[in-house]
This record gives structure tokens, sequence and C-alpha cells, in this order.
């Protein structure tokens, strides 16, 4: 099974497999971070599910759309890896990704 890196605000760090058909938001959500609010659940409206993704797998990522580029400007903490989890379906392609939750805005 692919493994998700997921660093917390604390700077830790832990490997959590991730399901067939999961997305990124939903793998960090199961796996117990409860820093990760994702109020929305995962609708692509609230952008409480911000990560910040390791620069080498940003190419394998799906393009952002307008909604999660406007969402995304909202917060104080967006830099040029800025995510929102929610819209990253993860594949076997991103296995041993690492990925930073967000400061909370």
């Amino acid at each position: 099974m692919p493994k998700l890196i997921v660093v917390n605000r604390a700077g830790e760090e832990t490997s959590v497999e991730v399901g067939q058909g999961l997305t990124v938001m939903e793998a960090i959500r199961d796996n117990g971070f409860d820093e990760l609010l994702a109020l929305c659940g995962g609708c692509c409206s609230c952008a409480t599910c911000h990560v910040h993704v390791d620069p080498a797998f940003k190419d394998l990522l799906p393009k952002m759309t307008v909604d999660e580029d406007d969402l995304l400007d909202s917060s104080d903490n967006r830099d040029e890896n800025s995510r929102l989890s929610c819209q990253l379906p993860f594949t076997d392609d991103l296995d041993g990704m690492k990925v930073t939750i967000a400061k909370e805005d």
C-alpha cells in the first residue's frame, strides 16, 4: 500500500498507508491528524485542509483549479507549494510524498 508522509504543525513526521481512492485530505483525517480541520468535507469550499507539498511531487499532482487558487489566496500561509489536500487524489505514483500541514490562519 502506498505511503504518505505527514508533518504536523509541531514538525513531527509520520508515515501513513493510504487506501485506494482516497484523497490526501481523507488519508490525513482518517489517520487522526486533528489539526487538519477539513470543515467542508472535501468540497473545496473552506481551505481548512491546506498543506505544503514536497516540491519533488508537484508535477505529479492535478492542475490547480480556479476555485482552489481563490481559496488559497485567503491564507496568510500560502506559498508556491500550497495545495488543498481535498483536491489531491492519492495515487500509487505519489508513494512517499511528504506534505506539511499548514499553520492555521
